[in-house]
Formats: C-alpha cells, structure tokens, sequence
C-alpha cells in the first residue's frame, strides 16, 4: 500500500500529493486510486468504524503527479465543485518539454476534439461538431540548451482532456516523457506536474494556496536551475 503524502488537512478539505501512475479514482484496470488510499488513510488514522466520505472534486491524469483536493463533507465537495465550474478553482503545472518557444511567455488557445474510442485529444477547427475551447498560459522558467528542454509553469483557464500535453505537443513542444503526444523520453516518467492549487477555503472562505513539487531527479534535475 503506498504512503500518502498529506500537505494540508481540516475537518472539511484534505490536500495530497498525488502518486503518479496512479488513478485519481477507481476505473476499468482495478489498480488502487487515489480516491482509496486517502480513504483508508482518514479511517486508519480517526479510527472511524464503517465507510469514509470523500469526495472528488476534479482529477488529474493517470501519468501525472502533484497537488490534488478531496472534500472530507458533503457540503465541502457541493461548493468546492461550484469553484471548479466557476473559475474559481485555479491550478498550475510544471511542465518539462522539448526545445523552446520563440516567447519566452504566451497564450494557447485551440479547440480540442476528443476521440473517445482512442482516448486521445486532438487540435481541431472551431466548426468541428463536439469540439471545446481550450486555453492556458505559459512562461519559460529556465532553458537548458544542452539537452534543449524547456521548464514551463503553466496556468490552466480550461481543464479539457489531455489539455496542457495536446496544446503543447501541436505547438511542437511536447512534453518530455509523453507516451500518447511526445517524441522525446519514450519509456520515461511525464514530466507534467500539478504544483500549486489555489481554492477559496468552502467554509471560512478564506483564499488558500497549496504548493508541491516533484523530487529533483531524472527529468526533473532541471528544477535545480531555478529558485523554488
């Protein structure tokens, strides 16, 4: 059973990292999820006899690691869900991709297909039937010339399936270690992580942020060029 990594906890919200390789929730393969493991982990340590509420509140993909938010009641999840579909609800991610933008800042905007039956995103026309908007921000942090990568915190506007790996992949800078959208690090870790959540608190309203990064190995040596 994995350890989970608790970065913040109340009687309402509970903030963890997520393990990457592992669902957010329960699917088609059975492996253990997220939505299980802090299950267990709120039982165990409350000693709370029968089944634990927990509720999911967004998700991220199977591959990627960092901060994720339950609501530990009912009245937690209803509003922290509304935050969600109101904007309010805000995330970044790390992402480590190949070669480097010709603006070190900029905007992505694209409408993006999902093809179902092959569980893949694609850049598609506006006037393509199905199709959503899609838009995120992102900054160079640091370029490493010698293994031509780029470290890019990106802000999330729209959180469309595979969103940040597709648009940046059309951009012809795929993440490193993208198994479905990238060319580089095929066999290797994604390096896409979910660092900083920022909520309104559901019951004092209060503004919090949650920060977590990944460890500085493999790939992700490349944050030991930047501050933190």
């Amino acid at each position: 059973m994995e350890k989970i990594k608790v970065i913040y906890e109340d009687n309402h919200i509970i903030v963890v990292e997520k393990i990457p390789n592992i669902p957010s929730q329960s699917d088609k393969t059975g492996n253990i999820d997220m939505l299980t493991l802090v299950k267990k982990y709120i039982k165990e340590k409350y000693q709370k006899p029968g089944n634990v509420y927990l509720g999911l509140v967004h998700r991220l993909d199977r591959p990627v690691g960092g901060v994720m938010i339950f609501a530990k009641t009912s009245k937690a999840a209803s509003r922290l869900s509304n935050q969600v579909r109101e904007k309010v609800f805000k995330k970044k991610y790390l992402a480590v991709v190949d070669g480097r933008f010709d603006n070190k800042e900029g905007i992505l905007e694209d409408y993006l297909y999902k093809d179902e039956r092959n569980n893949i995103s694609k850049v598609v026309s506006k006037v393509k039937k199905n199709s959503k908007y899609a838009k995120l921000e992102y900054k160079e942090l640091v370029y490493n010339e010698v293994k031509n990568l780029s470290l890019l915190e990106i802000n999330l506007y729209t959180g469309r399936h595979h969103q940040i790996r597709v648009q940046l992949s059309n951009q012809g800078h795929s993440i490193f270690g993208d198994q479905k959208y990238g060319k580089r690090g095929r066999g290797k870790q994604i390096a896409l992580w979910a660092y900083e959540l920022e909520i309104e608190h559901p019951i004092t309203k209060e503004i919090l942020t949650f920060k977590d990064y990944p460890e500085s190995i493999g790939t992700w040596c490349i944050l030991r060029e930047i501050n933190l």
